[in-house]
């Protein structure tokens, strides 16, 4: 099987796209989903492609948490549930647009995410309180990772924690439930347009499986603030960027 001339520049990709997910408990989607839209791939084969890669990672790093009692049930049920709904959505919708209309809306979308990062770079933590409206959130959660291919963590993780959230279950119960979500998610993907660029799938998953054990070195190394800093300036850059040359 010819793999493509990119296909270690996709490993590259899956390699440091984990390691700050290792290292934030989030942003492996909203990463790989910049750089490969601004490579020129079209959102729906973007957003199917880290989506199927993510179904490993996701599945290594929700078993873990769980394994380590960092998973509150309850908040995993009512997150689970309704960011099936939305991501199943979401990706059925996405398939059916024109790729040139949704990629714009798509990468505004991914700005979005990089200033919400960027404004947690700068904020504070809160006193613990009752978490609310999580059905909610998880719903458009996955209504927004789906369309955008990264979002559930930087979405769901800062609003549960924005809410005074502890942040072991908080990280632990968010990854959990992405694996539910992302498994449904790429189902919906495959039986609409089918497995494309096989090779984009198969890099960002060695690349994330490689560096899934050097992450739990990272998080002990760098600095949050340091590595939320780089990824929301990056991301920004790349989605910038994009636009700039899809409206000149």
């Amino acid at each position: 099987m010819d793999l493509g001339p990119d296909f270690w520049l996709f490993v590259a990709v899956g390699l440091g796209a984990q390691l700050v997910d290792g290292a934030l408990g989030m942003a492996y989607g909203l990463l790989s989903s910049s750089i490969l839209l601004a490579m020129g791939y079209p959102p729906a084969t973007v957003s199917a492609a880290v989506h199927t890669a993510e179904v490993g990672t996701t599945g290594v790093s929700g078993g873990a948490h769980a394994l380590l009692g960092n998973v509150d049930r309850r908040l995993l049920v009512r997150l689970a549930i309704p960011g099936v709904v939305g991501g199943v959505l979401g990706a059925f919708v996405l398939t059916r647009l024109p790729a040139d209309l949704i990629k714009p809306v798509v990468q505004g979308y991914l700005l979005v995410l990089a200033i919400l990062i960027l404004v947690r770079a700068f904020g504070r933590r809160v006193p613990s309180r009752r978490i609310r409206h999580v059905p909610v959130l998880g719903f458009f959660a996955g209504l927004l990772d789906a369309s955008g291919g990264g979002g559930w963590g930087p979405l769901a993780t800062s609003t549960l924690l924005a809410q005074g959230g502890t942040a072991r279950t908080t990280i632990g119960s968010v990854n959990a439930a992405e694996f539910v979500v992302t498994l449904a998610i790429s189902v919906t993907f495959l039986l609409s347009i089918g497995l494309q660029h096989l090779e984009i799938v198969l890099g960002l998953l060695l690349g994330g499986v490689v560096a899934a054990p050097l992450s739990a070195f990272l998080v002990r190394l760098v600095p949050e603030r340091a590595v939320l800093f780089a990824v929301g300036f990056l991301v920004l850059g790349l989605g910038v960027h994009a636009l700039w040359g899809q409206f000149t």
